[in-house]
């Protein structure tokens, strides 16, 4: 039986330590849907068809990966679309428990979709979408930390600073 899994997320802008995740997850499920979500808690720096490209530049060597823009609850994405699971990434112990909350929401909201966990690299551990923010703002070298797509969006983003 074929698996479907999701890895929601803002992804504003996808680093390395997203790609990573989504590289193991898409090894252990037959599809994986990143799942670009709005997060009503946020604004984002780049636009949803911005995130949509840079994601799919980013992901374009994983045949297997496909990414979608969604605007409602994650979990009603899952229902909606046969998605088995949901995938997780967990930086450090203080990622763990806001997380686990949304998973236990999740799972009394849809009993029949599990959610699982994946640690990026530990190369990655520090890393998160803000600090990438910050360090573009201030046009430092990103390079090693995210995909040539996003260095290109974000030099483009502030050429005019």
């Amino acid at each position: 039986m074929p698996k479907h899994a999701m890895y929601p997320g803002s992804f504003d802008p996808i680093t390395f330590g997203h790609v990573d995740v989504i590289e193991r997850a898409a090894q252990m499920f037959d599809t994986v849907t990143v799942v670009i979500a709005r997060n009503s808690k946020k604004t984002p720096m780049f636009s949803e068809q911005e995130r949509v490209q840079m994601a799919e530049a980013a992901l374009v060597h994983l045949p297997n990966v496909r990414v979608v823009v969604y605007a409602g609850l994650v979990v009603d994405y899952a229902q909606e679309h046969g998605v088995d699971v949901i995938v997780r990434g967990l930086r450090a112990v203080t990622d763990f428990e806001y997380e686990f909350q949304i998973a236990l929401m999740n799972r009394k909201l849809a009993p029949n979709v599990a959610t699982i966990f994946l640690l990026p690299h530990e190369k990655y551990t520090y890393l998160n979408s803000s600090i990438i923010r910050e360090l573009g703002r201030y046009q430092q070298d990103i390079s090693e930390f995210v995909p040539q797509a996003v260095v290109e969006m974000m030099r483009a983003k502030h050429s005019g600073n």
